[in-house]
């Protein structure tokens, strides 16, 4: 029986990031095969950045994968009750009921999981695959096996006992460049930390963000309420356009970081 093959799934972020050099620097074993990128085409700018830098440093390949453009695919779904469509887990304020509720999460299956299992099975060959996640200690609660047959999930980071903080210092350590946090600049788990960040120091990406926040709602009202959803639809928790919402409040009642939902580990490493 043949040796499994080795291949890293990358976002770009801290974790995976440092688990890449780690591995290149031979301080995580086996050497991967490679690294696969999937790209949601909503990604902020710093995380191309980041993928720009990393890439030429590694000595295997990185492969970028995609399913589409997760914001386009969203807003056409909306105009289309027909189209489907692997929807982030947005806000809806149903003004009936005077409640609040999330969508289906399906975007990380969609857009982050098939389409690198797709590329996975190409490179593979039939041989059976170990694919490292990167997850770190702090976030442990999110590993779990990959549900097919052929793919062991492997999490490097935590078998060394390195949290996030650790992987920035050993990004510091060893004169490599901060990693940003890999996450669709739409995702409705950032925290307003990160959204002060984006709309502070992120110009265009705020512009982005402020734009299709917007947009899901002209869309709703041209198709009658979006048909398929009842209710109205929020990127943040406070069910307010983005560009309305105070983003200085950091507890429950503004917006988490909720990014310990996302427990295939494939978003915000």
């Amino acid at each position: 029986m043949s040796e499994p093959i080795h291949i890293i799934s990358l976002g770009a972020g801290v974790q995976s990031s440092t688990m890449a050099l780690m591995a290149a620097k031979g301080e995580i074993t086996p050497m991967p095969m490679c690294a696969i990128f999937a790209d949601t085409q909503a990604e902020p700018q710093e995380v191309y950045d980041y993928l720009k830098y990393l890439t030429p440093m590694l000595p295997f390949p990185v492969y970028i994968v995609t399913h589409g453009n997760l914001e386009q695919d969203f807003l056409k779904a909306l105009e289309r009750p027909e189209s489907r469509c692997g929807q982030p887990p947005f806000y809806v304020w149903n003004d009936s009921k005077q409640m609040e509720a999330t969508l289906w999460r399906k975007c990380t299956k969609e857009y982050k999981l098939d389409p690198i299992r797709r590329k996975v099975r190409e490179l593979s060959g039939g041989s059976s695959v170990v694919q490292w996640i990167g997850i770190s200690l702090d976030e442990a609660h999110r590993m779990k096996p990959s549900g097919v047959r052929y793919i062991e999930n492997r999490h490097p980071l935590v078998d060394l006992r390195k949290s996030r903080h650790d992987c920035i210092l050993w990004l510091a350590r060893n004169g490599y460049r901060e990693a940003p946090k890999s996450a669709c600049r739409f995702c409705p788990y950032i925290n307003n930390k990160r959204l002060r960040r984006m709309r502070d120091t992120q110009p265009l990406d705020w512009k982005k963000l402020v734009s299709f926040d917007h947009l899901i709602r002209e869309k709703q009202r041209a198709v009658n309420n979006g048909a398929r959803i009842t209710g109205t639809i929020y990127i943040h928790r406070s069910c307010k356009p983005i560009d309305e919402v105070d983003l200085s409040n950091e507890d429950d009642s503004g917006q988490a970081d909720l990014f310990g939902n996302e427990c295939e580990g494939m978003c915000g490493v």
